[in-house]
């Protein structure tokens, strides 16, 4: 079973993603790429797109809803890394049930995970 997130992308297409200019690409390789940013403040950064009304990552490719992925998954920033799925641990999340919701996709299960067909799995996922 592909990871939902693959099929989805409306966290990257609904808030801004902003985070501390230390995680940016500097002298060594590694951290989110500095041309993908915007400044935010003089703490903060923001990357591309994703400060506007209609926010959408330019790490982002595909369709929302349909099939997508980060170009820069390996050097997204932190807050990509923390935001978790519905029942991808075995809870509710309300940022992916609030982007989803904007796009119309309908809300994660726990049915919707990898494992989750098998005896017991669904079970453990959420918490029972």
């Amino acid at each position: 079973m592909e990871h939902p997130c693959l099929r989805c992308g409306a966290c990257c297409a609904y808030f801004r993603v902003a985070f501390h200019w230390s995680e940016a690409e500097g002298p060594s390789a590694g951290g989110v790429p500095f041309e993908l940013t915007e400044k935010l403040d003089p703490h903060r950064l923001a990357m591309r797109g994703t400060h506007a009304a209609q926010p959408r990552c330019v790490a982002l490719q595909g369709v929302v809803g349909e099939g997508v992925r980060c170009t820069i998954y390996t050097q997204r920033p932190s807050v990509c890394r923390e935001v978790s799925s519905s029942w991808e641990f075995g809870a509710p999340s309300p940022q992916c049930d609030k982007a989803r919701r904007a796009y119309g996709l309908p809300l994660l299960t726990a049915q919707d995970w990898p494992g989750a067909s098998q005896p017991g799995i669904a079970a453990i996922q959420v918490g029972a």
